[in-house]
């Protein structure tokens, strides 16, 4: 078996690295480390919401959105998820796309606009 510094480890201590990477600023350290651990424990939301936001920061918007969009599927309600995905889109320039996402994302966070509001009657 080959080991490197990314994959070396229990689950526990590789969760650590990858957010010490991540906290560094490594989002490529950080995505290298959560690629397995997403692989090995593909149903955990924590592990691929990480690797989205490393990919996001990377500037590897498609990766990103790929592992949002399995989050959604899975989680039509995970705010977050929408949130990073409507961001994602947008940075992409598919502004059509992003605004559904972020509209949904805002009416799961429950922030309605004045327009949206209904009238108390």
């Amino acid at each position: 078996m080959n080991t490197t510094y990314y994959d070396h480890g229990a689950p526990a201590e590789r969760w650590d690295r990858a957010r010490m990477f991540f906290d560094a600023r490594d989002y490529a350290g950080a995505a290298r480390v959560l690629t397995g651990l997403v692989e090995e424990a593909p149903e955990q939301t924590g592990p691929r919401l990480m690797l989205a936001r490393a990919y996001y920061h990377s500037a590897q918007l498609r990766r990103a959105e790929h592992e949002l969009r399995i989050v959604v599927e899975r989680d039509p309600v995970e705010h977050y998820a929408r949130l990073m995905l409507g961001r994602t889109l947008q940075r992409q320039g598919r502004d059509a796309e992003a605004a559904a996402q972020l509209r949904i994302a805002s009416a799961l966070a429950g922030e309605f606009h004045e327009s949206e509001e209904s009238e108390e009657f």
